[in-house]
């Protein structure tokens, strides 16, 4: 992994963006429609304002996961940072155009992602903008969803993954399924509507419509009064808290929310389910054993992962970013993916920067800026 430790050039970087928002701003975006690999799908273009701002170099962004049946408009809300900072406005100030897709499917929308994101460069061209250079971002699915394009496209120069699993799609599937099965064990019938045949890897409707309004409280209300049962589901399947223990409540209900909104619609994307703990060996509750004996099993189906997974093999520079107590999509993602670099000879055009903070994707503008000047620095030079 190569690192880069110069003082003078950080500073400069991260003052970059604050010198050029003064002069760039952003245009009225361009929005429309256009054919995904799944059927329609919406784009939004957003270009530097005044006209002379624009270098003529165009950053996509690729979007995180969007339940199935959201909101057609849902997948907007990404296009800004934690601290409401607007992606296409701080890529505009640099003198950079922003492109992003909703993509045409919602859920598990990787293949579709990328497609549809290198679709775009038609849109580009239909609209008339000229465009000398390439590069892709992406946040959360979408990180890896840049990363797969990066590695299997020449078009783009660099990229910049931002909180996805893209060490290994796999992994992500079995930390997910493990916070929900240990849930269940350590706190039995919390999650359970009386629907017929439900379970970890089948959700029921009454779970999904009712989860903020009823489960999800009942899962922080089980927590907060059996809090050695909380120690132990946090030791047990290793979910991310940082530092600040009162963390463990939305840890532990942001994991679970994944496995009730994700979980029906990868079965269904996938045509069976991808996860597998029949022979995991858990350990870190007081009694081991009988969690080992009690925890409840399932086998993975014949399911094809290998639209969903990286490779490791990098031509252009890419950047990482994540946060290094992560609940959702956990940092040690980005450990899986710089040995698959590594292993393919790639090292020199990864640089992973670790976020100190707690929370999925979340990250400063001050780091935004500097993972996508870093990445602009290296693709440059």
């Amino acid at each position: 992994m190569r690192k880069l430790f110069l003082l003078p050039v950080f500073l400069l970087l991260l003052s970059l963006p604050i010198t050029l928002s003064a002069q760039c701003t952003s245009a009225p975006p361009l929005t429309g429609i256009y054919a995904g690999l799944d059927g329609p799908a919406q784009y939004v273009v957003s270009l530097p304002s005044p006209v002379n701002c624009y270098n003529g170099q165009m950053i996509f962004f690729a979007h995180g996961f969007v339940p199935p049946g959201s909101p057609s408009n849902a997948w907007l809300v990404q296009l800004a940072l934690p601290d409401g900072t607007s992606l296409p406005g701080l890529v505009n100030s640099l003198g950079f155009g922003f492109v992003a897709s909703s993509y045409s499917k919602d859920g598990l929308a990787t293949p579709e992602g990328v497609h549809d994101t290198l679709e775009l460069v038609n849109v580009l061209q239909q609209l008339g903008i000229p465009v000398q250079k390439y590069f892709v971002t992406g946040a959360s699915e979408g990180g890896t969803i840049a990363v797969k394009a990066l590695e299997d496209n020449p078009l783009f120069s660099g990229g910049v993954s931002v909180c996805g699993p893209i060490g290994s799609f796999q992994e992500e599937i079995n930390y997910l399924g493990d916070v929900r099965v240990l849930f269940d064990y350590f706190f039995p019938g919390v999650l359970t509507t009386g629907t017929p045949g439900e379970s970890a890897i089948s959700i029921p409707p009454a779970l999904q419509l009712n989860w903020f309004t009823v489960y999800r409280p009942n899962v922080l209300k089980a927590l907060a009064a059996n809090p050695l049962a909380t120690l132990q589901l946090l030791s047990v399947a290793n979910i991310p808290i940082g530092l600040n223990l009162s963390n463990a409540g939305d840890a532990i209900t942001g994991a679970l929310s994944e496995n009730v909104f994700a979980t029906n619609d990868t079965r269904a994307t996938l045509h069976g389910s991808p996860y597998d703990n029949r022979t995991r060996v858990y350990h870190g509750s007081f009694n081991d054993a009988r969690l080992n004996a009690l925890v409840a099993r399932f086998s993975r189906d014949a399911v094809d992962l290998g639209p969903y997974e990286t490779t490791g093999i990098l031509h252009d520079p890419l950047v990482t970013l994540h946060t290094i107590a992560d609940p959702i999509v956990p940092f040690r993602q980005e450990l899986l993916y710089a040995a698959k670099v590594q292993a393919h000879n790639s090292s020199a055009e990864l640089t992973e920067i670790p976020a100190p903070a707690y929370g999925h994707c979340n990250v400063t503008t001050a780091q935004v800026s500097f993972a996508l000047l870093l990445m602009l620095l290296k693709a440059t030079f």
